[in-house]
């Protein structure tokens, strides 16, 4: 088979690797990928990463590369970017006759469309916060009044990870709604915005793997979104994930299945808009139980990165079954063992940083079996690899406990040098403070 992976990032950078993986691979492809990928994947320059609300060319860069892969043969492609998923990819290259591994655009809007994923738990009694939608401040501003702080303040579109603004206090909630709607923060992202009452409670993940009527769940992961130590400082798109997370226990694990996972992807069906690809759903644990945060439609980054070297399965027979819609005939196998990524990113991230830094020590982890490093933000300039992204690496490590994973992974990171590289000490310190 031929197969395309859609994206440039570690966690398409770790789809690559797992499925280079499988025998049944005669050429795998990766668009447009980057120089982690180069070894095991034939790079194709075209970028489909325009944001979705440019829509125009966006979809002149999806016709393009509907194109190529027409031409080329591609019997798979799978999607990792959201904004390529919001932007229809799927649909286009459904009608062009391509399979492809992802949701919908109309399915999408579980993650593109915060107001839309909210009304839908709302609607069908998912277990969620109490909400409001707002597109005029001065409306947002007096519900924020009358709600009071702490408080949370979402742009309703995609923002890269970094739309959702724990406001601790009523004049910083105040002025991060009227930021968001006047377009300074996120652009047509935050045109309309969800607040919601703020929940207590321990933050994990579960990713589940659907084909529109079954689904099956991987391993429950905990990512590390704040930049600082102590999760303290503004959101990232991710310092840091570990799988599996204690905190989600077997039985949350069955209750998250039962009342959320499952009632979604029926109401999605009843919508005419089933859901196949990755549901992300980002779960509170609360003292009444497991309630959404909120949906992503595709693999979380670094989630991604720590969950697929716990699969030992071959993730295109998974793959493909979902895009049959015969998942049900599938069991997932996950090593009984913990993962632990560590993300080195570029000094000053998530804010302005600078690019070109020379990246060294790569070639000391090499043929190492319990460390992998994802690239995510790195290019070759004149046969040298230098960092151009704010997460640069996701530094990745297997272990017989989250101890030892953690050992390993932070050992790897002790080989690596760049120039004002950094990255959280404390990866996985919920999971080692337990008792």
């Amino acid at each position: 088979m031929k197969v395309l992976v859609v994206g440039k990032g570690g966690r398409e950078h770790a789809l690559v690797w797992k499925l280079a993986q499988s025998p049944r691979i005669e050429k795998l492809y990766a668009a447009p990928g980057n120089p982690g990928m180069a070894p095991l994947a034939e790079l194709v320059p075209i970028r489909v990463d325009t944001p979705a609300s440019e829509r125009e060319k966006l979809n002149a860069e999806i016709h393009k590369l509907a194109d190529w892969a027409l031409n080329e043969g591609i019997d798979l492609t799978v999607v990792g970017p959201d904004d390529a998923l919001a932007g229809g990819i799927v649909d286009h290259f459904q009608q062009r006759g391509l399979k492809i591994f992802g949701p919908t655009e109309a399915a999408a809007r579980l993650e593109s469309s915060k107001a839309f994923s909210k009304d839908l738990m709302q609607r069908i009694g998912v277990p969620t916060a109490v909400h409001r939608s707002f597109t005029d401040a001065d409306s947002a501003v007096a519900y924020i009044r009358q709600q009071g702080a702490p408080i949370v303040v979402k742009a309703s579109g995609l923002a890269a990870g970094k739309g959702a603004v724990v406001c601790m206090e009523l004049e910083e909630a105040i002025s991060t709604a009227q930021d968001m709607l006047a377009g300074n923060a996120f652009g047509s992202a935050g045109s309309e915005i969800v607040v919601e009452e703020f929940m207590q409670g321990e933050e994990v993940s579960l990713f589940a793997l659907c084909d529109g009527s079954h689904f099956l769940t991987l391993a429950p992961a905990q990512d590390h979104k704040a930049i600082f130590d102590g999760d303290k400082g503004p959101n990232t798109g991710g310092m840091g994930a570990y799988a599996p997370a204690p905190a989600l226990t077997s039985e949350l694990h069955r209750e998250t299945e039962e009342r959320i996972i499952a009632p979604v992807l029926a109401e999605m069906q009843r919508m005419g808009c089933p859901f196949t690809g990755v549901l992300y759903c980002g779960l509170m644990l609360t003292g009444e139980g497991p309630k959404v945060v909120e949906f992503n439609a595709r693999f979380g980054d670094p989630e991604c990165q720590i969950l697929l070297p716990l699969i030992q399965n071959d993730l295109l027979d998974i793959i493909e079954a979902a895009c049959d819609g015969q998942l049900d005939r599938i069991q997932i196998d996950n090593a009984p063992r913990a993962c632990v990524c560590v993300v080195m990113a570029a000094e000053g991230y998530p804010e302005s940083y600078p690019k070109g830094m020379a990246i060294s020590g790569l070639e000391s982890l090499t043929g190492e079996t319990e460390q992998v490093v994802f690239h995510a933000g790195t290019e070759l300039r004149d046969e040298q690899l230098v960092t151009n992204g704010g997460r640069v690496l996701g530094v990745t490590a297997l272990g017989d406990t989250i101890h030892d994973a953690v050992a390993n992974a932070y050992k790897a990171v002790d080989a690596i040098h760049f120039d004002g590289a950094y990255y959280r000490r404390d990866i996985a310190h919920k999971a080692l403070s337990r008792p």
